[in-house]
């Protein structure tokens, strides 16, 4: 028996789990994100003080460092994982977006909120939530629908059963997420005589289950029969590892390829059988095939209305789906033929068990076309020059130019993911780092530095907006204070560019988008100026502003150079907008209204609603 408190016990117990997939074992927690406040310093801050087996890192913000160690999840394709420390009441509820995002994404991150007293004698203490119909609730239980596990540890021996559950949530492929166990802070300080057992190495193995052998068969009589199929990549073919399995099995069948922003990077973006993005964000190419496949094969995807255009992507009338899913709720979606296993593992055998197939040459020299075609209008948006203030697609050219091919580009929300999902020419299967499941403002340079984290023999480029900035930006402090070098861009356009053309086209004028001044009762007066730099500058980052194509090259060329992070702030035109392609969102229009502009767009709004289908 070892005698710990329960705050040393967790420490003890998650610096001996490991991970093994194909043979290679790694260590599952890098370290323990944490911010301390008086509902865990006595418990958790003590055990990581003493124990420094588990690195501690120290953070700037709760919803940030979830995200960074969900980053760090997804570079690492979910192999390892960060675990997170707070106090109680707001340090606990700051991390509930970022628990929401990790969930969403199906990342590992591990949650160790603290909690109300256990024994409830001087309750209520600061911070705490009272509710009159039950004494045992607390603002942690606003975890609860954002989390994979979730459980509340009042007596010391729940851990023998709490930490091996909370451990298979983590490693599993198929039930992944956040995981939370909330630690009432008078229980993290109670000490109690362990089992040795609890601490010892414990190897978590990975698996790659297989499909069902019947429906295998199945699977690989369908994409004989097909004419015209078509791959749908997404997110599991990276968390798989299966980008060389996908590459030699389109390459033998001809079987074009598109990709969801989380499958980006599945194939290079010049694999012959890459059709590029894929949905609301994609390009024309895939967006027509995906309207007339005859049989789509979705791998790792989710099926998200971006993806699927809001149920208006696929058109065909016979159309078929084949999903390969490590989850068994998403290998059924479309009432496809669900071969619910690993996406490597499928990949290999039906490339065994489809023979010689091959699509017909007009299906080819036709995917051929849409690829050039795209590649020429990729050209046309890198080199278009307006202004300055200069295009968003000019910004994304020159960055795409510099940067090297193991370099990381890292995105999240506003304009940006929809251009970069579209242009970003990614050449490594990492290169591409985009958070849209959440598609969380805020996430992007928390996120940076947890892909620097998990890879910091590369370069990690950040394009943030400046209203993600201006959310969540503190965490340059961090990055400056680990030593962990980012290359953040910054889009200045003065507001929320993306819902400013979103809410035009829904018909009304932007209200709300704009960083401007109020003037007569509105947001109509001068632009609110914003020093970036100064700011960026006064976080520790060397930061630069620059106003054209060539000044943004020679600063991108120069941060290359830094040793430490480094912020270039460009100023960007709201027009020209990168345009959509073939696709279509559902954002419902209001019904009734006295302005003509809504009244027309309703009216565009009810007839592409038409096109939407729901397979059974």
């Amino acid at each position: 028996m070892k005698r710990l408190t329960v705050a040393q016990a967790i420490v003890a117990f998650l610096k001996n789990q490991f991970t093994l997939r194909d043979n290679l074992k790694r260590p599952f927690f890098e370290a323990c994100f944490g911010i301390f406040g008086h509902g865990n310093v006595a418990g958790m801050g003590q055990a990581l003080e003493q124990d420094t087996g588990l690195r501690y890192v120290l953070c700037r913000n709760e919803q940030a460092m979830v995200h960074t160690a969900a980053a760090f999840a997804k570079m690492t394709n979910r192999t390892r994982a960060i675990a997170c420390t707070t106090s109680i009441g707001p340090g606990a509820t700051n991390m509930v977006t970022g628990a929401a995002l990790a969930t969403i994404n199906r990342l590992p991150v591990l949650l160790l909120p603290g909690d109300t007293f256990a024994r409830r004698t001087v309750a209520p203490v600061l911070q705490q939530l009272e509710c009159s119909s039950s004494q045992d609730i607390s603002v942690n239980d606003c975890f609860k629908p954002v989390s994979r596990y979730w459980d509340r540890i009042n007596r010391p021996e729940q851990l023998l059963t709490a930490l091996p559950e909370a451990m298979r949530v983590l490693t599993s492929p198929a039930e992944t997420g956040a995981v939370t166990l909330c630690l009432p802070q008078d229980v993290q300080a109670e000490a109690f005589d362990f089992p040795e057992e609890l601490f010892r190495e414990r190897l978590w193995k990975i698996p790659r289950p297989l499909a069902d052998r019947d429906l295998l068969a199945t699977a690989q009589e369908w994409i004989k029969a097909s004419r015209r199929p078509l791959v749908i990549a997404g997110g599991g073919v990276l968390y798989s590892e299966a980008s060389g399995a996908l590459s030699a099995f389109v390459s033998k069948t001809g079987i074009p390829v598109c990709e969801t922003q989380a499958g980006k990077g599945s194939l290079a973006y010049n694999h012959p059988q890459q059709l590029g993005a894929m949905g609301v964000t994609g390009t024309p190419g895939a967006n027509i095939a995906a309207r007339e496949a005859d049989l789509i094969i979705g791998i790792g995807t989710r099926y998200s209305d971006f993806t699927s255009a809001s149920k208006t992507a696929f058109q065909n009338s016979g159309v078929r789906f084949i999903n390969i899913n490590i989850t068994e709720f998403d290998s059924y979606k479309h009432a496809a033929l669900p071969l619910t296993s690993d996406a490597r593992a499928s990949i290999e055998e039906l490339a065994s068990a489809i023979g010689d197939f091959h699509v017909d040459s007009a299906y080819s020299e036709q995917i051929a076309k849409y690829r050039a075609t795209w590649e020429q209008e990729v050209d046309r948006i890198y080199s278009t020059r307006v202004g300055p203030p200069i295009s968003q697609g000019e910004v994304i050219g020159i960055l795409n130019d510099i940067s090297a091919v193991r370099d990381v580009l890292v995105c999240a929300a506003g304009s940006l993911p929809g251009d970069l999902h579209k242009l970003w020419r990614t050449r490594d299967p990492k290169g591409y780092h985009m958070e849209y499941g959440y598609s969380c403002m805020g996430y992007e340079i928390a996120g940076g530095m947890g892909v620097k984290m998990a890879a910091p023999d590369r370069e990690v480029y950040v394009m943030v907006g400046d209203g993600s900035y201006l959310m969540m930006a503190q965490e340059i402090v961090t990055a400056v204070q680990e030593g962990y070098k980012l290359n953040i861009i910054l889009l200045d356009n003065h507001g929320f560019s993306s819902i400013g053309g979103l809410s035009r086209s829904v018909g009304n004028r932007g209200m709300g988008t704009d960083y401007r001044y109020r003037k007569n009762g509105s947001y109509s007066g001068e632009i609110i100026p914003v020093d970036f730099v100064a700011n960026a500058a006064s976080l520790g980052a060397h930061s630069v502003r620059v106003k054209t194509g060539t000044e943004l090259r020679t600063a991108l060329v120069d941060a290359r150079k830094q040793t430490s992070t480094t912020v270039v702030v460009v100023e960007t035109a709201i027009d020209p907008r990168v345009p959509g392609y073939e696709s279509w969102w559902d954002v419902p229009i209001a019904e009734v209204s006295e302005e003509k502009s809504v009244q027309e767009a309703r009216e565009r709004y009810v007839k592409a609603r038409l096109k939407e289908r729901i397979f059974l």
